[in-house]
């Protein structure tokens, strides 16, 4: 398959050489914004100046049935999870949403009921995260489409971007990982039918969570230099915050669910990998100054955990934990690759 010319980079990559970043890459060259003020491509949200102060900020984000639902996942699940994978987003950056637009494609063949319980998914997270969808557009597809538009207000000093971590801060998460990459890999592997997956594995892949709430408590305290929410999995989330603020990061561990552990240990998994290269996880990963990490660790209470520390660039992102040292390699979710 032949993709645009546009930079002169990819004419001849298939879109799966490509990967999801490398056609947002021919999408930045291309409809890059030429205003001074906006935040554009490569964050978790975009934003524009509205006034010397006030930010306006926006976030769209598309799921499609074929590839962003799981097996045994119901119709009213999938609508909800259109919304949680939006509003995450808006939690990394400490913003609370304001209002949203929703997009739908509907095959023919759905049912009335698949509608209504599209609709009531849609209703029930959208109130969880206290803002109205206005509206939007309906037509029909040959696949599932639902894709979510937000809309936030913020001061520009408290957006809290991918690119503000310096030397010595300390990286953190707000939780473990790994339980949806094992919940996943036990259906997608068919080695669990959805009705008997453990009660963590079926939270963490059915009904997960934004955690919106905590972001905002994390930015109110000015104690984040950096943040990003890890639906495309921690390692991919730890590179994306050492590409964007040309840094380099070590980890002292790397944080497993016992849920993930557990799963791991049953039917021959890997459960570093697990954790470290899913993905669909609704954490938050951040970095703070040191010498405010208290203060944060005050806002949120244990959701705080600690898992390494900002070095130089040239570093990369390392794990380095009783006496192993490893590399982290840059892998995690991404469409056309997965």
């Amino acid at each position: 398959m032949l993709t645009p010319n546009v930079g002169g980079d990819y004419d001849m990559d298939s879109l799966r050489s490509l990967g999801e970043s490398g056609i947002i890459r021919i999408m930045e060259r291309a409809l890059g914004s030429s205003q001074r003020d906006a935040i554009g491509f490569g964050d978790d949200v975009s934003a524009v100046r509205l006034t010397n102060n006030l930010l306006a900020v926006f976030k769209t984000d598309m799921l499609v049935g074929s590839t962003d639902v799981p097996p045994g996942m119901t119709m009213r699940q999938t609508a909800r999870k259109a919304v949680i994978a939006n509003v995450s987003d808006f939690a990394a950056k400490g913003v609370r949403p304001y209002a949203g637009l929703v997009a739908l494609g509907l095959p023919a063949n759905m049912t009335t009921k698949d509608v209504q319980e599209v609709a009531r998914g849609l209703s029930r997270g959208a109130k969880e995260y206290h803002f109205p969808l206005l509206g939007g557009d309906t037509n029909e597809s040959k696949d599932l489409v639902i894709s979510i538009s937000l809309l936030g207000l913020t001061p520009r000093r408290k957006l809290i971007l991918r690119s503000g971590a310096k030397i010595g801060d300390i990286v953190a998460v707000t939780g473990d990982f790994g339980s949806t990459s094992a919940g996943l890999r036990a259906l997608i592997d068919e080695k669990i039918r959805p009705e008997r997956l453990p009660r963590d594995l079926a939270k963490a892949v059915y009904h997960s969570d934004a955690e919106l709430d905590v972001g905002l408590k994390l930015a109110a305290t000015g104690a984040i230099t950096s943040s990003i929410d890890s639906s495309d999995g921690l390692a991919w989330s730890l590179h994306e915050i050492s590409k964007m603020s040309r840094i380099g990061i070590i980890l002292s561990s790397v944080p497993i669910s016992k849920a993930a552990q557990e799963f791991a240990a049953n039917y021959g998994y890997d459960a570093v990998d697990l954790a470290l290269y899913g993905g669909e996880e609704y954490r938050l990963i951040f970095t703070v100054k040191r010498s405010l990490l208290r203060t944060a660790q005050k806002a949120i209470g244990g959701r705080l955990r600690p898992i390494g520390v900002v070095t130089k660039r040239a570093e990369g992102v390392r794990l380095s934990e009783k006496g192993r040292d490893m590399k982290i390699e840059m892998k995690g979710w991404q469409h056309f690759r997965s």
